[in-house]
Order: structure tokens, then C-alpha cells, then sequence
């Protein structure tokens, strides 16, 4: 890989899109984006920044409502298949290949996303503020970032040592285990079809509710508030995953 981290491996993702991108991950769009517009109020002809977009699923739902969209991702394919998507669908989206912690236009946006635990893959936690930083300068003064990521609380409920199933002609198996004091969880995916073989490894570091509040203080916003789904549950026993709401 040349020195490169694991995510900028694109053939990683390629192989793997099939699995992450499958009709059921499609269906829940439109709902995930209602939830959002409900959660922060979001004005006709908001300009909102997607990032890590992939594929491009919320970014072209986002345009179909009329909003101003950039998406932003690393994966030259997965732009392709989102430009090929919004032309599709008959809306204009700006794709942008950029890294998430580089990608500078200051005050440019009113919503900024970042969805599908596409977060928390940097080698270190400062990497991490870096991107939240960014997104907090990349927002207009009253602007809102929503971050949806796997917290570490339904991490540890929720914690199983792996599993198997079928998806997309892949037999596939899966093995997790606790990263030092739940600082992270080690995940391993293992495909397998007729001829061919892929094993790939990589850590999810993992936030608590209150240690996603002080990144994001830490990163400059002036507000954060800590959800258990994109509804606006609340963060307890219950909640399905981690989303942060967080004021420039």
C-alpha cells in the first residue's frame, strides 16, 4: 500500500461496497433525511456539505429535496457511482475527491454531515479534532454539523466476539475484540467466494456521549448535544447509535 493508510486502499472499498451499499442501506435514506431535517430545521436551499459521502445515497436524496449539496470523499469509484446516480435522478450534486481532514472552504456551508460511522479511522484521536475542526470552520457562524457514529456505550452493549452470514455472492466472517480500555474496537472482515479470498483488518476508536461532547468543544464548536438516533432519541440504554449535534 505504499505507506498509505488502510482507507486510502480503494480496492478495499470497492470489494467491499457490495456488502455496505445493499438495497436495505438504500431504502433508509429518505427516512434518515427527514429525521435530519426535523432534528436541525433545515431552511429551503441549504447549502450542506456531505462528507465522506461514498456512494453518494444521502447526498442525492439531499438535491432531490432542493438543497445545495458538496460530497466529499476519498474513493475515486464511489464519486463516479454518485455522479452516475445524481445524473440519474436529474440532480445536480458537486462531488469533490478530497481528504476529509484537508477539504478547506470556510463558511461555506449550513449543514454539514457525517453519517454511516464514516468516522474514527485515523491513526489519532488528534486526527480526529483535526476533521471536527475543519467542519466547524467549513460552517457558517450558526451553522450545524450532525456526526452519526457508533458510540462506545452500544458498542460494549451490543459487543459480540464476530458472526457469519451471505451477502452479495460473499460468504463472509467477521471477528471483533475490545481495544485496550474500550478505546477502540478491532474489527477483521473476511470474504470469501469461489477463487478468491480477502481479509482485511482495522480499529474503530470508539466515543463515549461525553467524550464526543468535549471533541467537539475541543474542536471549536460552540455547542454539542448527544442523541441516540437521528430522531432526536435520547442517548441511553435504548439508543440505536451515536449522533452528535454540534453549533459553529
Amino acid at each position: 500500500m505504499n505507506g498509505k493508510e488502510w482507507f486510502e486502499d480503494y480496492s478495499f472499498w470497492e470489494t467491499y461496497a457490495p456488502l455496505m451499499f445493499d438495497e436495505a442501506k438504500w431504502a433508509e435514506v429518505p427516512s434518515n433525511i427527514d429525521r435530519i431535517e426535523k432534528l436541525v430545521g433545515l431552511e429551503p436551499g441549504a447549502r450542506i456539505l456531505d462528507l465522506c459521502c461514498g456512494v453518494g445515497r444521502h447526498s442525492v436524496e439531499f438535491a432531490r429535496r432542493g438543497y445545495v449539496v458538496t460530497g466529499l470523499d476519498i474513493t475515486p469509484s464511489y464519486l463516479e457511482a454518485a455522479l452516475e446516480t445524481a445524473e440519474a435522478a436529474g440532480v445536480h450534486v458537486e462531488f469533490v475527491l478530497e481528504d476529509a481532514r484537508r477539504f478547506s472552504r470556510p463558511g461555506a456551508f449550513d449543514l454539514c454531515v457525517n453519517l454511516f460511522t464514516s468516522f474514527g479511522y485515523f491513526k489519532t484521536k488528534e486526527e480526529d479534532i483535526t476533521l471536527l475542526a475543519n467542519c466547524s470552520r467549513n460552517l457558517r457562524a450558526g451553522g450545524t454539523f450532525v456526526l452519526e457514529t457508533l458510540g462506545k456505550e452500544v458498542a460494549a452493549r451490543d459487543f459480540i466476539a464476530g458472526e457469519e452470514f451471505e451477502r452479495a455472492g460473499w460468504k463472509v466472517r467477521t471477528e471483533y475484540a475490545v481495544v485496550g480500555p474500550w478505546e477502540a474496537q478491532a474489527n477483521r472482515w473476511i470474504l470469501e467466494k469461489p477463487g478468491l479470498h480477502v481479509d482485511r483488518s482495522f480499529d474503530l476508536r470508539l466515543y463515549s456521549g461525553m467524550e464526543m461532547k468535549d471533541a467537539l468543544y475541543q474542536a471549536g464548536f460552540a455547542s454539542a448535544s448527544i442523541f441516540g438516533d437521528l430522531g432526536g432519541g435520547r442517548y441511553d440504554e435504548k439508543a440505536e447509535t451515536l449522533v452528535a449535534v454540534a453549533g459553529a
